[in-house]
């Protein structure tokens, strides 16, 4: 007995202490210059051949035959490396979610339907092994966002290199996250024979009533919120209320999750009735709307681009076109990955899929960098490499958006040039070492 405990705690300590030797990055201490490279600005353009200087954590300088000082600087020789805006994955869970059957490390959701008042930022484990495979594809920075039935309260943006969820806070409570109900009647099964239930025997549930219904009582809530706030004698504090404070002052979006047409409508109307800044998260029909999310400046992150369509009757590529769609009707949109198996890696290889659909590299790459920076709200700090904004950089030898040829070799956030390894790596190279094989990163 005395031996299986020795054995359990020695596979306890391996899980708690890996990658522990992967530790936050130091402030930059000197100039950085990254040259001879071909440089993807993150807003359509390319510079050949090119320079950055980074100082002090910013981006001094960018272009062609730049002046290269030569005391106190580190030179990196990109000549045939591709450099890049730090990818932004504009839905996560990351450090709220380790293990999804380990219940101490699952802190994602709290109970209840109107949770406005939850901030995702202190929950956030900055610790997560899983950020370290997200910095190793070149994702840099990270929307971590609660989960719920219904209103789930606040996501904060975080860049990845942090000793705790105060030093990574880039943007914090930038957003209100809203779980829309389906909305959609679901074909029934019940039939003779079947097992009984709450509704046996009585009339089928009607999910378009009942979510309209649930979303009344959230118009509700906002119009009790509404009418609190513009209160000044009020003698009481309401938590909740309280919370939806920047929602009302246009300092915080509304994030609607939201997929078919009919949610989307739905979701539009609270920006007719609260003129909410609106974000549609999911958007596997917005293509359908796009005339209505111009006119009301709604702006889209698609969830997932490898993935079926949504309805039968879709086109089998639908979810590789909608990206095209959106960006030919000028709607502000980004994409992200929520596939849990993933946990955002494929976030890059999805943006690469949709520059076969429609879009150009160049476009596909936007998408994850300088438009998810606009829809976060972070756009004047970084998603673009230019003079005065955070030196947020990624080198990699092949084309970031090709999985066949990407590899990050360098990464910097805030100047600070970040350590790539991660527990993937570190297992290849112990067995690489037992068997003496060919590494294979």
């Amino acid at each position: 007995m005395k031996k299986y405990f020795i054995i359990l705690l020695s596979l306890f300590c391996t899980q708690a202490f890996g990658q522990a030797n992967v530790l936050p990055a130091k402030e930059q201490s000197k100039l950085v210059v990254i040259k001879n490279a071909t440089i993807h600005v993150g807003n359509g353009q390319v510079i050949n051949n090119g320079v950055i200087i980074v100082n002090k954590g910013k981006i001094e300088k960018i272009g062609t035959n730049l002046a290269i000082p030569v005391d106190d600087v580190q030179v990196i020789d990109a000549t045939g490396k591709h450099v890049y805006p730090g990818i932004i994955l504009p839905t996560s869970k990351t450090g709220l979610l380790e293990t999804g059957s380990i219940r101490a490390s699952n802190d994602v959701r709290e109970i209840g339907d109107l949770n406005p008042n939850v901030r995702s930022i202190v929950a956030y484990n900055s610790d997560s092994k899983v950020i370290n495979t997200l910095r190793s594809n070149g994702i840099l920075f990270a929307n971590v966002v609660p989960q719920g039935s219904l209103l789930a309260g606040t996501s904060s943006v975080v860049q990845l290199d942090a000793w705790s969820y105060q030093e990574a806070a880039y943007l914090t409570d930038g957003g209100m996250h809203l779980y829309f109900p389906s909305l959609m009647a679901r074909p029934s099964f019940r039939g003779g024979g079947g097992r009984g239930g709450p509704n046996a025997g009585g009339p089928a549930p009607d999910p378009v009533k009942d979510g309209l219904e649930t979303l009344e009582k959230v118009k509700t809530f906002f119009s009790e919120a509404k009418a609190y706030l513009a209160n000044p004698t009020k003698t009481e504090t309401n938590l909740k209320f309280e919370a939806t404070k920047k929602l009302f002052a246009k300092k915080q979006k509304l994030y609607a999750h939201a997929d078919t047409e009919r949610q989307i409508l739905a979701a539009i109307d609270f920006v007719k009735e609260f003129g909410f800044d609106l974000v549609i998260v999911g958007g596997s029909e917005s293509y359908k709307v796009t005339d209505l999310l111009k006119k009301y400046n709604v702006a889209v992150i698609l969830a997932q681009a490898h993935r079926l369509p949504t309805m039968k009757d879709d086109d089998v590529d639908q979810p590789y076109k909608t990206a095209a769609a959106l960006h030919k009707a000028g709607v502000l949109y980004t994409l992200t990955d929520e596939d849990d198996h993933n946990r955002g890696r494929n976030v890059i290889f999805n943006a690469g899929t949709t520059a076969a659909y429609g879009l150009n590299k160049e476009e596909a790459l936007q998408a994850i960098t300088l438009n998810a920076a606009k829809v976060l709200g972070i756009a004047d700090k970084t998603g673009s490499l230019e003079v005065g904004k955070d030196a947020n950089i990624v080198i990699s030898s092949g084309d970031l958006l090709d999985m066949r040829t990407s590899n990050v070799t360098e990464a910097f956030i805030q100047g600070r040039k970040i350590d790539l390894d991660n527990k993937q790596k570190q297992l290849n190279d112990r067995y690489v070492e037992k068997y003496e094989l060919k590494k294979a990163f």
